[in-house]
């Protein structure tokens, strides 16, 4: 009817009702394929994160990864769920549980759960972890693999390299020049008549822990320009000329880069536990090499400290503190992580069958083991695909353990960053000018923006009954 009036009719918006419809038939849907997907799945692991939205409401992120047997990725948002009271463990407990069994979910295929530290995450009799394996000894099924967000480990380990004495100054000088609008503009002016290679200083803020090592780099390269705009304002900051603090700003600003460096590394979704775990030894290695390195004054790996040092200053480097440092850095990472060490053998085990010692492992892997490491063309096509592709294609009733055992493995978030990402949405979606949203609406809203999954528009339309005229 009119086909000449096409381009005019699809210019005409649909009412905000309609709109609202569609988006929870979408969301009702892809939940209904979710659903599906999971009934399929071998084993699957869950990552769990709570937050605050814009009304203050607790928000519990479920996120689920799982494998079904020809290793084919499941990665979804498994429920937003709202809390409305308290948020202990209990509260979160039965949050968990409601999304279990929405999906239809059977426990005995629960790999792994990934949380932060926070108390009702982590305690010991009414923590999640605790009333999950509570549920699971009534059902006699093991214990699921317990994994402390890996990159908020990191972030804690990197609160110990604290250097108030850098820290604090940098920050004043940062706010004294940014926080008036006056004094932004004469410094930024003040630069520009320079030929400065940057235009202005960088805010930091402790929640963004990554922003340090931007803020750091940017005031060292300008730590020149910075003393003397100080000195024309009458702001007088001392330890802008002292030459030991100077080290001490070298010094942290390069540590920072690695740090930020690594944390880069374990950010990213569908990562697997063994690539991780890699960057965390790499890590750990690489922080042995700096300590040993720095006592002996080769800066080759820190590249502000030796510009510093070429610059011939007055006062020597400051040894003794800047190794300290990196010493109870060490400690700290050696603290942090031995929760992974526990489950390092595993890890190895599902990263390369080749190499590990078959006299180490289970009893039930070691006949698997003598038969594949002595297999070449078994061999051969491990080192042309991923682990995962492998293990697809490795023979199950060859090798059944083995391919049980990567099943399981291959499901572990070592991160909660998929929550955080999905966090960052909910933000979006749920920012001030929108703080009305139900919950129901948010979640279906949520679970469009971040699914991998297609919603089935030709079984929707299939349902809508076309309305004749009267």
């Amino acid at each position: 009817m009119c086909p000449e009036k096409a381009d005019l009719f699809s210019t005409v918006s649909l009412s905000g009702s309609t709109i609202t419809r569609r988006i929870e038939e979408m969301g009702d849907n892809l939940h209904q394929h979710l659903q599906n997907s999971s009934k399929k799945l071998s084993y699957f692991s869950l990552a769990l994160d709570e937050s605050n939205d814009v009304r203050d409401s607790a928000q519990l992120l479920i996120c689920i990864r799982g494998m079904n047997d020809n290793f084919e990725v499941t990665e979804e948002l498994a429920a937003l769920q709202s809390i409305k009271g308290t948020t202990t463990g209990e509260d979160i407990y039965k949050r968990v549980c409601q999304t279990m069994n929405g999906l239809e979910l059977d426990w005995a295929k629960l790999a792994s759960v990934t949380i932060d530290d926070a108390p009702s995450m982590v305690g010991s009799k009414k923590g999640v972890l605790a009333r999950i394996n509570q549920e699971m000894d009534r059902h006699n099924h093991s214990h699921p693999i317990a994994i402390h967000c890996l990159i908020h480990q990191q972030a804690l380990c990197s609160k110990s390299l604290k250097w108030d004495s850098v820290m604090k100054i940098v920050v004043s000088c940062v706010n004294f020049i940014s926080a008036h609008a006056l004094n932004h503009r004469q410094f930024q002016e003040f630069l520009s008549e320079l030929n400065a290679s940057y235009e202005d200083v960088l805010y930091y803020t402790e929640v963004r822990w990554l922003s340090r090592g931007g803020v750091l780099k940017r005031f060292y390269d300008l730590l020149q320009q910075i003393t003397a705009f100080m000195l024309s304002k009458n702001k007088e900051v001392p330890e802008l000329n002292d030459a030991e603090w100077k080290w001490h700003l070298a010094f942290l600003t390069d540590a920072t880069e690695i740090l930020n460096s690594f944390n880069v590394q374990l950010q990213g979704k569908g990562k697997l536990i063994c690539d991780m775990q890699s960057h965390v030894k790499a890590f750990e290695v690489k922080l042995g090499l700096l300590i040993k390195q720095v006592k002996e004054e080769n800066f080759c790996h820190l590249p502000t400290t030796q510009n510093l040092l070429a610059e011939k200053p007055s006062v020597a480097f400051p040894n003794k503190t800047c190794v300290d440092s990196l010493e109870k850095l060490q400690k700290e990472f050696q603290f942090r992580f031995k929760e992974l060490r526990l489950h390092e053998q595993d890890i190895q085990l599902f990263r390369n069958p080749f190499s590990i010692n078959i006299e180490i492992v289970d009893p039930i892997y070691q006949m698997e083991l003598a038969e594949l490491q002595n297999c070449d063309s078994l061999k051969d096509a491990f080192r042309s695909s991923s682990v995962t592709n492998f293990y697809a294609s490795l023979p199950s009733e060859t090798y059944p353990n083995l391919t049980n055992h990567a099943l399981k493995l291959a499901t572990i978030f070592g991160s909660t960053y998929v929550c955080e990402q999905t966090f960052s949405r909910m933000k979006h979606l749920k920012s001030p000018t929108k703080s009305r949203l139900t919950d129901a609406h948010l979640h279906h809203l949520l679970q469009l923006a971040v699914t991998n999954m297609e919603p089935d528009i030709d079984y929707l339309i299939s349902q809508k009954q076309a309305h004749s005229s009267h």
